[in-house]
């Protein structure tokens, strides 16, 4: 087999070095040659080439110059800087934005050149191999994540039938006919609920595209109160809302962050407290909206604090997902906001958040 073809562009501003490179280099490489930085454009616009060599004393823009001028357009050609004299300032501004691989002094050696084009293009070569790599690996990942959130949609659906079930079982007073068995029933299908739940919000995090909106905090969160207290009657909140000005953000992400929050700090209540707390606090400016949820639950561990936001990172204490937290934290990245926390096993967590006010 013929090795691939190289594509190699020479600009330099003297005919005799043009004449001297191709006659050197013709026969191993495909060569194209330009008298100045604009030829040298034009042949870039119409070929796809891959090493690109410049010598950098040229009357009207310097090698230096031309590299950094096609950077962003042509940012895949691998450069080559040639220089017939000792411009330490230049080439170390090249070599410090990126913009040359290899810089060779003129007169160049043929071997030490031809050695050099061929490390290039095989920099070239492993370049756009990486960039096809992660372009399958983001297609296949993709891929991945729809096939999980279709799987998840579709399962929900006969596991809310379940729910409604047990529902009426509750109604007709049947639920404790059977021992234990409606009680095993409700409990295993509400914790499958909570996993596809966390599933999808994971899914809609990563695909969902911020939508601005306006949002009234003290409904919000009488909402997700409303939605996530109802197994858990025995925990008292304390909302202290104050808003006074407009709030835009993204309410669908605002929703995520705060309902795990508020999920955890009911689920997360010891067992034996006679007087299980939740205080929410916020306060929204014209800047952000700072948020603390506080409550008087197990606690983290200290040695667990910078794990929590970790994906499926569990605690032999807290029996979840490993997911409720890294999807906050996602979230939040998604929209500039920020988390913070602290925690003791006597006295509880308190989980603040500043949210960007996009108005």
């Amino acid at each position: 087999m013929r090795p691939p073809s190289v594509r190699v562009l020479y600009i330099d501003d003297e005919e005799n070095n043009l004449s001297a490179f191709k006659a050197s280099f013709r026969r191993q490489y495909e060569i194209y040659t330009a008298i100045s930085a604009a030829d040298g454009l034009k042949i870039l616009q119409s070929v796809d080439i891959q090493v690109i060599i410049a010598d950098q004393k040229m009357p009207n823009t310097t090698g230096v110059e031309f590299f950094k001028s096609i950077t962003e357009t042509y940012p895949d050609p691998i450069r080559i800087l040639l220089t017939g004299y000792t411009d330490i300032e230049a080439l170390a501004d090249a070599i410090n934005h990126g913009d040359i691989y290899r810089y060779i002094t003129k007169p160049w050696n043929d071997l030490e050149l031809h050695n050099s084009i061929k490390n290039a293009y095989d920099a070239y070569k492993a370049k756009i191999d990486l960039r096809n790599k992660i372009a399958e690996l983001e297609k296949t990942n993709d891929e991945l994540n729809r096939f999980i959130y279709s799987i998840s949609h579709e399962l929900r659906a006969p596991l809310v039938s379940v729910i409604g079930i047990v529902n009426l079982v509750k109604l007709e007073n049947m639920y404790n006919s059977s021992g234990e068995y409606w009680s095993l029933i409700e409990t295993c299908s509400n914790k499958l609920d909570y996993y596809i739940q966390k599933t999808l919000q994971y899914y809609k995090n990563n695909k969902t595209v911020a939508e601005t909106s306006e949002i009234d905090f003290k409904t919000l969160v009488t909402e997700l109160i409303e939605v996530h207290a109802y197994a858990d009657k025995d925990t008292q909140f304390t909302v202290n809302v104050v808003q006074n000005m407009p709030f835009k953000g993204d309410l669908f992400r605002i929703e995520v962050i705060l309902g795990n929050l508020i999920s955890n700090a009911i689920k997360y209540q010891k067992v034996n407290e006679l007087n299980k707390k939740v205080n929410i606090d916020i306060e929204v400016g014209a800047a952000l909206a700072e948020i603390s949820i506080s409550d008087n639950g197990m606690g983290i561990l200290n040695e667990h604090l910078e794990k929590i936001f970790t994906q499926f990172f569990k605690s032999k204490v807290h029996h979840g997902s490993g997911l409720g937290l890294f999807i906050v934290k996602e979230a939040l990245n998604k929209i500039n906001g920020r988390i913070a926390v602290s925690s003791d096993v006597d006295n509880g967590t308190t989980f603040t958040i500043t949210i960007p006010n996009a108005k």
